[in-house]
């Protein structure tokens, strides 16, 4: 192996331990939203990922009876915490979330900013044909918290985004589009 080719490998075996290093969240509680648009209603994928410095915060909201076991109860629970902190409206008319799933890791992933929380809603609705505005507010879960929305490419042709807007904190999120046929 020439001395080039030496240097290349261990860079990138470098960028790799450095990529891998950070990987852990640290100050901030991440709130990641994907929207899902399907002819039978839209559904909202979220994985929050508490950071080490605010794990401290968010695991009694969790745990609430402090066993150090996340039961089922209090994963439900939890979701439907989260449930009520979201707000959607569907051309202007708000729309109940309904849980689909849930999935939590241990509290000592949590605690090493390496667990995600996975939650599914769903707004179960039909889709006709027409134009359509949606509205979503992630209200949080405190000043450290920050939020990415983005929407999925419809897998349906006859579903059409026409437009995303979002806040600067992202915490705010409007879709436009369509059904067409």
């Amino acid at each position: 192996m020439t001395l080039s080719k030496a240097a290349f490998i261990g860079g990138l075996v470098c960028l790799a331990g450095v990529h891998q290093a950070s990987a852990h969240r640290l100050d901030e509680y991440l709130q990641a939203t994907t929207v899902d648009l399907a002819r039978e209603g839209v559904t909202f994928r979220l994985r929050l990922t508490p950071g080490v410095d605010v794990a401290g915060r968010v695991i009694p909201q969790i745990d609430r009876n402090r066993d150090g076991v996340i039961s089922a109860a209090e994963q439900q629970a939890y979701a439907a915490q989260t449930a009520h902190s979201l707000s959607v409206t569907l051309n202007g008319k708000p729309v109940a979330l309904q849980a689909v799933s849930a999935s939590f890791p241990t509290l000592s992933a949590i605690k090493g900013g390496e667990g995600v929380i996975a939650l599914q809603f769903s707004v179960p609705r039909v889709l006709q044909k027409g134009a359509y505005h949606l509205a979503y507010t992630n209200h949080g879960a405190g000043a450290d918290t920050v939020y990415l929305v983005n929407c999925l490419q419809p897998k349906d042709p006859g579903i059409q985004v026409q437009g995303q807007k979002r806040s600067a904190d992202q915490a705010s999120y409007q879709l436009d589009f369509v059904v067409t046929q």
